[in-house]
Order: structure tokens, then sequence, then C-alpha cells
């Protein structure tokens, strides 16, 4: 099916709402046959077309490049009590000092959590297994919701032993740690990993992958440790630690110069690489710390393309979005979602973003 251009795409991300019944509740496989068992809608400018994932090879083309997040979900929630509080404690991000990035939140009755206030400065955690966590100092000066705490315990292994995966209200129940796991993550030497999914890659199945492969796309693999979203804050992401490796970078670079395409999957994985990339669009390999936030204003380097899921609309990645697609487009492509009724957030659907650059027989 094949949509074409109207007026007024631009003006529905500012009247955006997203209807509760579009939020998926419940993993593709659990609703249908199996992980790609999700929508595909793919916009070029402001032309958008509706796709089963498992078509995503003939949406491609041989010479491109599929940048992939490699970094596995950790079982990041934890219960624990703050005097005779019940509180359920989310592990965001290790620092470079051994502490550890969290947010209490308040049990809800039902499996998720509510948003609370953090703190005080010395607030004592107890966490299961007779361990503990320091509230020392707030991660930004002057908020309430991420702290900077000292653990008691080595904390993949507390993770490991008690924690589950976070999840919000929009889900029906819990889920195995399996179902927050994409086929490309890889365990980190230090344990660390992302407290919340790179979700855009989990619709991949490993047999996808071969065919990708076997029509010429190619994966260039980084990583890029995610933090804690909070979905009702609505805050730009804070600090996180990447890795674009030297391989990636020369893969990147070889297939630009090519003429191949350079498409993300996924926006951790378009914030790592924009990361490690030059004011020229050369991307070099890079590690550490990335604060970056992309915007139209900013534009991007090195990074052609992009695919997604859906996003809130108070959500910082729609402005990454707008600086790949544009304004008018990513409005079109907005409508079309809502219109045919595509879901929301990690188990959902998802989008493809590709250059409006030479015609493509699409499948209807």
């Amino acid at each position: 099916m094949r949509a074409g251009p109207t007026t007024g795409g631009a003006a529905v991300l500012e009247a955006l709402v997203v209807p509760d019944e579009l939020s998926a509740r419940v993993p593709p496989e659990v609703r249908g046959s199996g992980r790609d068992d999700v929508r595909l809608m793919v916009s070029r400018g402001t032309e958008v077309s509706h796709h089963a994932f498992r078509d995503l090879p003939g949406q491609l083309r041989a010479g491109d490049v599929l940048v992939v997040n490699t970094s596995i979900t950790l079982p990041a929630a934890v219960n624990g009590r703050v005097g005779g509080e019940a509180v359920v404690v989310h592990f965001s991000t290790r620092g470079d000092d051994g502490r550890w990035a969290v947010e209490l939140r308040s049990p809800d009755g039902s499996g998720s959590t509510l948003r609370r206030a953090g703190g005080p400065v010395g607030a004592v955690v107890r966490l299961p297994g007779g361990e503990h966590l320091v509230l020392d100092a707030p991660l930004v000066p002057g908020a309430d919701r991420l702290w900077w705490a000292t653990v008691s315990a080595e904390v993949p292994g507390l993770l490991y032993r008690y924690g589950r995966p976070i999840r919000y209200r929009y889900t029906a129940q819990d889920q195995s740690l399996s179902a927050y796991q994409t086929v490309f993550a890889l365990p980190s030497p230090g344990g660390e990993g992302s407290a919340e999914m790179p979700s855009a890659a989990r619709p991949f199945t490993a047999g996808l992958v071969a065919e990708l492969v076997s029509r010429g796309v190619q994966f260039a693999p980084l990583t890029l440790h995610t933090g804690v979203a909070s979905a009702e804050a609505h805050e730009p992401p804070y600090p996180e630690r990447f890795e674009v490796p030297s391989t990636t970078a020369w893969l990147v670079n070889a297939a630009r110069a090519g003429g191949g395409r350079i498409l993300a999957v996924g926006t951790t994985a378009v914030r790592a690489l924009e990361s490690a990339v030059d004011a020229g669009g050369v991307v070099r390999a890079a590690a550490g710390w990335t604060d970056l936030v992309i915007t139209p204003g900013r534009g991007v380097r090195a990074v052609d393309g992009l695919l997604t899921g859906l996003h809130e609309p108070e959500a910082s990645h729609l402005l990454m979005l707008e600086a790949i697609a544009g304004r008018e487009a990513l409005g079109r492509s907005y409508t079309e979602a809502l219109r045919h009724l595509y879901l929301w957030h990690e188990f959902g659907d998802i989008h493809l973003i590709l250059p409006n650059d030479t015609p493509h027989a699409l499948n209807c």
C-alpha cells in the first residue's frame, strides 16, 4: 500500500496525541507468530508505504550498511526499601568512579512503577541479599530524578540475581529478560549493558539477518549503553557510554565513498555514530561518553537513514528524526502511522526512513 504526499504533515507533530490503545502491551511473538511479526512503515520524503517487517530486504539494496547497537539489556529493576517505604531501583549507568546512576520509583501495585522524587543526600536504600546503596548527589544539580549512588555490591551480579527488566505501565505484564534482548546483543567484558533495550533492532531474526547479508547488505556494530528513559519525563538523554570500533568506522567510510547508504538501526546507533564523526563526515574510532543531542539545527553527518520505533510527541528523539527526514516528511509519516493504527513503544511497529534519492519499487 502506498500513500502520496498531502499538506499539513508538519502540523501533526504539534498536535500529536497517541491513544492508549496504540501502545504495544505485549511482545509481537505473543500477539502473533514471531519477533518479525510487526509492521514496517517506509518513508521516502513525504511518500509513505506500508509493509510487514519481514519485507525489509525488499526495501534495501546491495551496498547499504545497517549500523547496529550490540549493547545487552540488563535486568535493571530491583526492589528496595527506604525506611519503611517500598521502592523500585532502576540502575541506569555506571560512572567512571564505580558509582551508579540510579532512579527510585514507587511500585504501582501492578508490577509497574510510578515516578517519585529521589533523595535526600545520604538516604540509604536497602536491597535484596543484605546489600544497600547510598544516594550521594543528584546526577544533574537541582534535579531529583537520577542520583549518583555508592552500592555495596558488584552491580551486574546483583542485577542478575535479583533484578528484572524495566517496564512501564503501558505494558501488560512482566516479560522474561530474553524478550528484551536483540539478536545483536553481546555480553560486555565488564558486565555493562543497557538499562532499557535498544528496541529498534528487536524485530530482527537470525534468518532475516542472513537474508540481508545474502543480498549484499552489510552490518556495522557499535555499542551505546542506554540509560533509563522514564517515558513520563520526556527529558533529553543523559550522557551515555559508547564505543565505535575502528572496523565499523572503516566500513562506514568505505561504503559512503562507494555510494552506499548508511542506515542506523535505532536512535542509539545514530547517537553513537554521530558522536564519532568529524565536521567533514569522516567517522573515526571513538569511545567514552557522549552527551550529543541531535537536532535539526545540528543535523546528521554520517547517517543517511534510520530504522526506528514510533516515538512519543514530547520525546527528544523526534528532533533526531526531524534532522534526518525533515519536518514535513516526519509529520506526514506520523499522520499515516496514526491513520493505520501502528503500535508504539518497544514491542511495537517500526518506521524505516530512507533518503529520497532514487526511485525504488515498493511492495504493496
